[in-house]
C-alpha cells in the first residue's frame, strides 16, 4: 500500500525536516537540489521526513532560503595541547581564515576526541554549520564517517586511509620526501635514516614511502625507519633509537620540522656535528626549521595554502559548483639550509 503525504502541519519548519531526519538543514538542502555527497541514507531519510511533514519539494525549498548557518567548522582530531604547540596548526588556520575573509562565514574551531564523537555529531548535524574542515585524522577516525552518513558537506586535510567517499587536500608527500632522500644521496651519504610521521596516517605513510623509493634509487639499504608523534619528544625518542641501532648512520630525514627539532638535541647531546657527521632534513618549513640550530634543510608543504585550498573546496560546493575534483594535491619544493 502506497502512504499518503502527511497534511502539513502549521507553522512546521524547516528545522523540523532536518530534526526528523536526523541530518543538517544544509544536506536538507542539497537532497532537495539533487546536489552531490549527500549519503543514501541521509538522502532517504530527508524524502521520508518530508513527506512525513507534507512538505512539497517546492515548499520545502522556499521555506529553506535564508535558512543557512553562514558558519563552518574546522575539526581537529589531536589534544588541544599539541594543536597549540605546532606551527602547522597555526599554519592551516590562517589559511581558513584568509579565505573566509569578506564572505560573511564564521569559524568555528573544535578538537576531537574519539568519546566525543556522537556529541560532536549532534552539535554539527542540527544545524550550527553548513559544512566541515577536518584535520589530522588517524587511522579510520569514526567521525569522518558519522559526519558523511548525515550528509554534512566535509573536505579533509589530508589524504584519509579510510574509505569513505570525501574530499581531500593534500601536500606532494611522496614527491617531497624523494626529493629529500635524493638530495641526502646527493651529498654522498650512504647510511641514511628516517623518523617517519605516525603510521597511523598518510602523511606518515606517503613520506615513508618517498623516502624508501630515494633510497631504493640509489642501491642504498632502506633498513633505518622509525615512527614517531609529531612532536619534538617523539623526535628524539626516534633519534636515539636510530643511533642505538646504527651508530654508523651519516644522515636522517625527519618526516616533519618539529620532529626534527627534539633529533636535534639528541644529536648536539652526544656530540655529533651537524652536518659533518650526520645531515638532517625535515619537512614543512616552518618557523621551526630557519630557527633551528643549524638552520634546518626541509622539504616546504605551503601549509597556508593548504587551509584556503580546503576552504575553496568547500564553499564552492556548499555554493553548487558542477565539477569540482574529488582530490587536490599541492606541491612541496627542498629548501636548503645548513644542516644537510
Amino acid at each position: 500500500m502506497t502512504e499518503t503525504a502527511k497534511p502539513r502541519r502549521p507553522g512546521a519548519r524547516i528545522e523540523e525536516v532536518a530534526r526528523v531526519a536526523g541530518v543538517s538543514k544544509s544536506t536538507v538542502s542539497r537532497v532537495i537540489n539533487g546536489e552531490p555527497y549527500v549519503s543514501a541514507k541521509a538522502r532517504d531519510a530527508v524524502h521520508e521526513a518530508i513527506a512525513n511533514l507534507g512538505y512539497s519539494p517546492n515548499q520545502a525549498a522556499r521555506s529553506l532560503a535564508g535558512n543557512r548557518a553562514n558558519a563552518i567548522a574546522l575539526l581537529v582530531s589531536e589534544q588541544g595541547s599539541r594543536v597549540l604547540s605546532d606551527p602547522f596548526f597555526a599554519g592551516v588556520l590562517r589559511g581558513v581564515h584568509a579565505e573566509l575573509a569578506g564572505r560573511h562565514m564564521q569559524l568555528l574551531m573544535m578538537m576531537s576526541q574519539p568519546e566525543d564523537v556522537e556529541d560532536l555529531v549532534a552539535y554539527l548535524g542540527s544545524g550550527h554549520v553548513d559544512g566541515a574542515l577536518l584535520i589530522s585524522l588517524h587511522g579510520d577516525d569514526p567521525l569522518l564517517g558519522r559526519l558523511h552518513e548525515i550528509g554534512l558537506p566535509l573536505v579533509v586535510g589530508g589524504r584519509p586511509l579510510s574509505t569513505t567517499p570525501v574530499p581531500f587536500v593534500d601536500a606532494d608527500n611522496f614527491n617531497g620526501a624523494l626529493e629529500a632522500a635524493r638530495h641526502l644521496v646527493s651529498l654522498g651519504r650512504k647510511r641514511i635514516a628516517t623518523i617517519a610521521g605516525p603510521s597511523d596516517m598518510a602523511v606518515g605513510a606517503d613520506r615513508l614511502s618517498g623516502w624508501r623509493r630515494g633510497l631504493g634509487e640509489a642501491r642504498l639499504a632502506a633498513d633505518l625507519a622509525v615512527h614517531s608523534d609529531f612532536t619534538p619528544e617523539g623526535g628524539a625518542r626516534a633519534m636515539d633509537e636510530l643511533l642505538g641501532r646504527a651508530p654508523d648512520l651519516d644522515a636522517v630525514f625527519v618526516a616533519a620540522d618539529i620532529m626534527a627539532l627534539g633529533a636535534l638535541q639528541v644529536l648536539h647531546a652526544r656530540g655529533i656535528r651537524i652536518p659533518e657527521d650526520v645531515a638532517v632534513v625535515g619537512f614543512d618549513d616552518s618557523v621551526l626549521a630557519s630557527t633551528a640550530t643549524p638552520p634546518l634543510t626541509t622539504v616546504r608543504q605551503d601549509v597556508e595554502q593548504l587551509g584556503r585550498t580546503m576552504t575553496w573546496r568547500l564553499l564552492a560546493e556548499l555554493a553548487g559548483e558542477d565539477g569540482l575534483p574529488p582530490s587536490l594535491l599541492l606541491p612541496t619544493s627542498l629548501v636548503r639550509r645548513t644542516s644537510a
